[in-house]
């Protein structure tokens, strides 16, 4: 057995079977996953494939050291969604000359990027090792790190794409497997399912690599050489050219995993591992795919035409689901009790299931502070298993129940086996008055009326001190009574239910 496996296995798309996770180098781990296109504010389904690779990416960091694994997340910059909404929200300073149509495109961008960064840290989401944006990776820079235009350039020169009609296309006929992640065959494909239709293609399933812009299109000056004559086409590069691109520019011509949702299989990672491989001339462009699954509302695919159409941001701050506004470890919770290449059913009920659970492990672990050597072995051995998190979940049930024989070593061992989930991140008091201010309560305020409770229990004095428990339930503020373990004094502690 290698040196370099360390117990993790998982489900390869490529192969389509359950394998030993061996890294080409235990030294450097590198990890390669789509981030998102910041045209707009990211959904919840958008939220699934971050939650899930941050899991694993702290999981290797668990197994191989956090200074020896590589995580790169791209941002799309370079997207015609972005450039319509450009032109709806600065037309106007478009066309009296106050803004270039390219600066617009960063206005909208920065934005868009800036507010899916806080989401995502509200989820509880590291930080990748590397977020390169599309747009610093078209032309050939500076440093020497791969661009699109020169890898572009690579595929025409070995015979893997063409030019027509203003486009340069890949050729799917010269890859004799593609369709291999997807388990396509060419011959199969018909153009219209998810592959554009235009006469000019050599095959129904040739796709864009650089295309033609409009003078109203952003574009750069993309210079090429198509036998042995030089042309230069003012363009933008096509969707799947970047991933190929940034990939190759931070982790070499292959790397370890490759992750996304389920919805990239075809074309786009199809596509990114026919430019890598036909480029660099390698077997494979990625050793490990991994995929999540999708996700739907409340039973239903989300869409804005149904109605249940939601935003991590409308999660996080406003009362659009479920009437209230809920913490950013209640969302991830909820999301890691489904495995992750399971489908999804995001509900209101799921996440007050959700936040009960964090409720009662908060109580538990109270204000312990834990290391990594604390980790569970069987929440470990679970997260091995394909990242199986109701697995893990399970064992952070157990342990919560162990906690009731008030051994704090067990507090510390759930206390860091939440951490590696990325949850249990607060102490108690820090987690129920996070909720406390959430729901808009003065904790001061409460703390009296517990006090004048407590009093009232000490005079006898029953039906003030049920009517002061009514007053507080009536603000979502429960109570819960216990003995002081070193007095044996009556206590109070509350939490806010909404």
């Amino acid at each position: 057995m290698s040196e370099a496996f360390r117990g993790l296995r998982v489900y390869n798309t490529l192969t389509r079977r359950q394998e030993d996770f061996v890294p080409l180098d235990a030294g450097n781990v590198r990890m390669y996953v789509c981030g998102p296109t910041v045209y707009d504010f990211a959904h919840i389904g958008n939220a699934r494939p971050v939650i899930v690779f941050d899991v694993l990416f702290r999981l290797l960091r668990h197994l191989y050291g956090a200074e020896h694994v590589t995580y790169v997340r791209n941002i799309t910059d370079v997207d015609d969604k972005i450039n319509a909404r450009a032109l709806r929200d600065f037309g106007g300073e478009i066309e009296a000359g106050r803004l270039t149509l390219n600066e617009a495109i960063r206005k909208v961008t920065e934005t868009t990027a800036r507010q899916f960064h806080a989401d995502v840290e509200a989820l509880g989401c590291l930080k990748p090792t590397a977020e390169p944006r599309a747009t610093e990776f078209v032309l050939p820079r500076a440093d020497g790190k791969t661009d699109m235009v020169s890898l572009i350039q690579t595929l025409i020169d070995r015979g893997h794409a063409y030019v027509a009609k203003g486009e340069i296309l890949f050729d799917t006929a010269s890859m004799p497997d593609y369709g291999e992640l997807s388990k396509r065959r060419l011959e199969d494909q018909q153009a219209g399912a998810r592959v554009a239709v235009d006469p000019h293609k050599k095959n129904p399933s040739d796709f864009v690599l650089w295309k033609e812009s409009s003078a109203q299109e952003p574009g750069w000056e993309g210079r090429f050489v198509v036998e042995g004559r030089e042309i230069t086409i003012r363009g933008r590069p096509g969707w799947h050219i970047e991933c190929s691109a940034m990939s190759a520019a931070y982790l070499g011509e292959i790397f370890d995993i490759h992750g996304g949702g389920l919805d990239l299989i075809f074309p786009h990672h199809e596509n990114e591992i026919a430019q890598s491989r036909c480029a660099h001339g390698t077997p494979v462009m990625a050793k490990y795919w991994m995929h999540n699954g999708f996700l739907q509302v409340e039973g239903r695919k989300m869409a804005k035409s149904e109605g249940n159409f939601v935003t991590i941001h409308e999660l996080l701050h406003t009362e659009k689901f479920g009437g209230r506004s809920w913490p950013g470890e209640v969302l991830r919770l909820a999301m890691l009790m489904t495995h992750y290449r399971e489908p999804l059913d995001f509900s209101v009920r799921k996440l007050e299931e959700a936040e009960t659970v964090l409720d009662g492990w908060y109580r538990a672990i109270g204000d312990v502070q834990a290391e990594g050597s604390d980790i569970s072995s069987d929440m470990l051995r679970a997260l091995q298993d394909d990242l199986n998190t109701t697995g893990a979940i399970a064992a952070l049930h157990e342990l919560r129940a162990e906690t009731a024989k008030g051994d704090k070593e067990v507090r510390r061992r759930l206390k860091a086996s939440g951490e590696l989930l990325g949850i249990l991140q607060k102490t108690e008091e820090e987690w129920f008055s996070a909720k406390a201010a959430s729901a808009a309560v003065d904790p001061a305020a409460i703390e009296e009326r517990i006090a004048a409770r407590l009093a009232f229990i000490r005079e006898k004095n029953f039906a003030a001190a049920d009517a002061i428990r009514e007053e507080l339930s009536g603000q979502g503020v429960q109570l819960m009574d216990y003995k002081d373990p070193e007095t044996g004094e009556r206590r109070t502690k509350w939490e806010v239910k909404r």
